[in-house]
């Protein structure tokens, strides 16, 4: 018997080593009641501008490694004053130059906008094509990191449609509420519970 046979249909695996990204999708996974696992695992990071393209390839490996129905998720960060800068490659500068180098780049810069793109994409197990979904976040670069809570970009993202306080200011339900990543998975689940015959039983 293949493992995904064992799975509940309304369980979903986030394949990830990242478990702070896992906690917030969890919560909103859950108010469509359904279950989100997480599966802890260094997915393979393919080389592109484009972070739906990312998770996609990184949802297909996933899913012949483990034959389960999973999820894998890759976010850019884009500032428009330095021309996009991180992008696809927010991870890798945030462990090489900080949060710090980042607000480095923009001193003396007033134009501060930028934005969160996630792409987010499902396979439902080994031989299936990804279906890809993705969310934005639009907002401004803070002078200087503020707030404790949340992760990565968080202390210096004020987000649009907020009350001028950065991710890292608010709880994780306040930060799903406007969040990229939160509606990447809200546009997922809808899908899901039509792809799988759920719609109206939750």
């Amino acid at each position: 018997m293949r493992p995904r046979e064992l799975v509940p249909p309304r369980v979903i695996y986030l394949v990830s080593t990242n478990v702070n990204k896992y906690l917030e999708a969890r919560e909103v996974v859950a108010s469509f009641g359904l279950s989100l696992a997480f599966l802890k695992d260094d997915v393979p990071e393919l080389q592109s501008e484009d972070v739906a393209e990312i998770a996609a390839e990184g949802a297909r490996w996933a899913a012949e490694k483990w034959d389960l129905p999973v999820l894998v998720e890759d976010t850019g960060l884009f500032i428009e004053a330095i021309g996009g800068f991180p992008g696809p490659y927010a991870s890798y500068v945030l462990k090489t130059i900080g949060l710090r180098g980042v607000l480095r780049l923009l001193e003396g810069v007033e134009e501060r906008r930028a934005f969160f793109k996630t792409g987010l994409a499902f396979c439902d197990g080994k031989g299936s094509e990804p279906t890809v979904f993705t969310g934005e976040a639009h907002g401004v670069i803070a002078e200087a990191p503020r707030g404790s809570s949340g992760f990565g970009y968080d202390p210096i993202f004020v987000p649009e449609g907020g009350d001028g306080r950065t991710f890292a200011e608010m709880s994780r339900a306040e930060k799903n509420a406007l969040s990229h990543r939160a509606r990447a998975f809200r546009a997922f689940c809808k899908w899901f519970l039509t792809y799988r015959g759920l719609s109206g039983r939750c």
